[in-house]
């Protein structure tokens, strides 16, 4: 293990299903002498894919934390699952890394998943690096690719190596450049021009050196403006190759390890301090000698060796044996072993300094998102949140055993600690527990791993709908709560107003009382009055939203008056108002991304046209493909893996993502009420 974060690198490997990435890190293994022989996914003997459901499925399900050492570099490679069920996994690691490196499989080109990690890419400000695999493939043509990907990404994706001519190996273009071999398009000269000219844009200095006096840079002049290049997204290095022949391997490998950013070169860590409103940024910088801040990007649950946190270390120096605090948890916890993992195998080291990524297991408080620490200082330290995608799938669960009540409780929180795009929501309306996830195949992989890991049979059923209520106008609501049964008796009487909020917004509620006719400790009362009937709905039982309601005008008594009596008013005033204020029912929409064979394109619009969607768009794919853009409400399309492989013969692929909340159909809403009310 390298003992200086200077030459440390983390990359993730980020792309659509299919790009190749298991087999690209198995080449990266293979060639830099960590591992003697490559695995193959289709015989499942591959370092990443190392579970029972891995191997069966024949892709990543689960992110492998994998390390290698090259050119006195090591190189902690993350590699992540390219399903779009399963991009919410993918995206938890990225804060572990400051390089992502996008793979594009040579045939089919730019797909949804590479999109969505492309602007997660912008958005945590991490180093890009565009991998273009599987350039074996034949019928593939490799410029109009590059030039898409361009198009599409940007012009700052320029080629560190390019196909020989007769395509039986990649030729370097920036570090040896191989000027007299001959290509299979442009040419190296032009290459490593664009390359050279993108990278001394940022540096005005050797800009002038290079252009005025026509002096020839070396790559070791150009490491810094490179690195800034990086930083600033003004360059993507764009490398050709091929995990199954090799070929372009070695040049991937010198630019993994001489052109991606050290810990110390990258963009810093989106730290912040304290919370809410006072949350500022903070530096935690890629010193070994200070206090040490670490943050848990994965955790994962084995029946038998517990609960397993996966670290990246920011600042300082984590040893063995070492006590650490989680959060602002006051009680520490000790390190007893500190790992280092190679897929399903784990190596105990003495040490971690900042850049390394490492594991601790058997601690049970450790959760996802977590920052230990060596030191109250650090107490209110925190990455800046990521924005998981909506989930878009759902099922109701119950135990298949009566008895297993608290066994389905205790596994569905273990597989939400694994996996933060999973969560759990209890629908008192429904009596349900319902498991939501980014796709079918996200939860159907939750369900089996109930079952083959924690011994527990469940039954499922399609969950309700997620609808909303609102209102569309404003309103005035009133109640008087008075009651007396002898001796002291209940009284508060509430006025307020209510008014809608643009779609999203969420709930408001303000007090605009003056000359304490509702005296300030009964405020709250009316509040949680007001929030009951936000949480269970006042015309089809379902979740308010987007509402925003002043209390201005009450009375009390001196006697009668208590907190039972102002939450009862607040209640039935806001109902009052409700009432007044055009109420609705909203469904929520999602965006759908359906690639299909283009002969299938017209049974899809079709059906989506029937199912009240709307076609937003259309793009023409590779290999006769086309991916249709559509909008549509969720409840048409809940299933819609099924219908979508009965139109394509299993040969379409879609994504969907919630869009927003509007109105229902006024049919679809009066069935609503009606079975509400019946």
């Amino acid at each position: 293990m390298a003992a200086f974060n200077d030459h440390i690198r983390n990359i993730a490997l980020l792309g659509h299903a299919g790009s190749g990435k298991t087999a690209l890190a198995e080449a990266l293994l293979h060639a830099s002498g960590a591992i003697n022989q490559k695995g193959n996914v289709s015989r499942g003997n591959t370092v990443s894919d190392f579970t029972d459901q891995e191997k069966a499925a024949g892709h990543s399900l689960e992110t492998s934390i994998l390390q290698f050492d090259h050119l006195n570099t090591h190189v902690n490679l993350l590699d992540t699952p390219g399903t779009p069920d399963f991009f919410g996994r993918a995206m938890s690691i990225l804060p572990a890394v400051e390089s992502v490196a996008l793979v594009i499989n040579a045939r089919n080109g730019i797909e949804p998943v590479t999109r969505r990690a492309f602007e997660q890419m912008h958005e945590r400000k991490k180093c890009g690096l565009i991998v273009i695999n599987q350039c074996d493939l034949p019928e593939i043509e490799l410029e109009a690719l590059l030039l898409d990907i361009q198009d599409q990404l940007g012009s700052q994706c320029l080629p560190v190596n390019l196909p020989s001519a007769d395509g039986s190996r990649m030729v370097d273009c920036y570090f040896a450049p191989e000027y007299d071999t001959p290509t299979a398009f442009s040419s190296v000269t032009e290459a490593h021009d664009q390359l050279v000219d993108q990278v001394v844009e940022v540096d005005e200095k050797l800009m002038e050196l290079y252009l005025e006096q026509e002096q020839c840079l070396k790559p070791e002049q150009l490491h810094d403006p490179f690195e800034q290049a990086l930083r600033e997204d003004h360059l993507i290095p764009v490398c050709f190759t091929s995990a199954e022949t090799g070929a372009g391997i070695e040049q991937l490998l010198h630019t993994l390890c001489e052109l991606m950013p050290t810990p110390s070169e990258g963009n810093p860590p989106l730290f912040l301090k304290g919370e809410g409103d006072n949350e500022t940024p903070v530096a935690v910088v890629p010193d070994p000698d200070i206090h040490a801040v670490a943050h848990v990007f994965k955790v994962s649950m084995d029946p038998y060796i517990g609960r397993m946190g996966v670290f990246r270390v920011h600042q300082g120096t984590i040893r063995s044996g070492d006590l650490l605090f989680l959060g602002d948890i006051r009680k520490p916890v000790r390190v007893a072993h500190l790992l280092k993992l190679q897929g399903s195998k784990t190596t105990e080291v003495s040490e971690a300094c900042p850049g390394d990524i490492c594991a601790v297991a058997k601690i049970d408080s450790l959760h996802f998102n977590g920052v230990l620490h060596d030191s109250h200082d650090e107490d209110q330290h925190h990455l800046r949140d990521l924005q998981f995608p909506p989930s878009m799938a759902s099922l109701a669960i119950s135990p298949a055993h009566r008895g297993d009540e608290q066994k389905l409780s205790e596994v569905l929180h273990r597989l939400v600690a694994e996996d933060p795009s999973l969560t759990i929501e209890h629908r008192e309306r429904e009596n349900e527990t319902v498991l939501l996830g980014l796709g079918e195949a996200h939860l159907q992989l939750s369900i089996e791993k109930m079952a083959k890991v924690y011994s527990l049979e469940v039954t499922t059923s399609v969950p309700s709908i997620p609808y909303r209520e609102t209102i569309r106008n404003k309103a005035e609501g009133h109640h008087r709560h008075k009651k007396q049964n002898g001796g002291s008796g209940q009284f508060g009487e509430v006025f307020l107003r209510i008014e809608p909020l643009p779609r999203g917004s969420g709930f408001e509620f303000a007090s605009e009382v003056v000359g304490g006719v509702i005296p300030s400790q009964y405020i709250p009362a009316v509040e949680k009055g007001v929030r009951e009937v936000m949480r269970s709905g006042a015309i089809a039982g379902y979740p308010m939203q987007d509402i925003r309601v002043v209390v201005y005008d009450g009375k009390h008594h001196s006697v009668d008056s208590k907190e039972i009596a102002f939450v009862a008013a607040g209640k039935k005033a806001f109902l009052d108002a409700i009432r007044k204020a055009d109420p609705v029912v909203l469904e929520p929409f999602v965006e759908m991304d359906i690639t299909v064979p283009s002969q299938s394109m017209g049974d899809v619009t079709g059906h989506l046209a029937s199912e009240r969607g709307m076609v937003t768009g259309t793009d023409a794919g590779r290999g006769m493909k086309v991916t249709v853009h559509a909008r549509a409400p969720l409840a048409n399309v809940s299933g819609y893996s099924n219908t979508l492989k009965s139109m394509t013969g299993g040969d379409g692929e879609y994504s969907m993502q919630f869009s927003h909340y509007d109105c229902v159909p006024v049919p679809v809403q009066k069935a609503l009420i009606k079975a509400w009310e019946a």
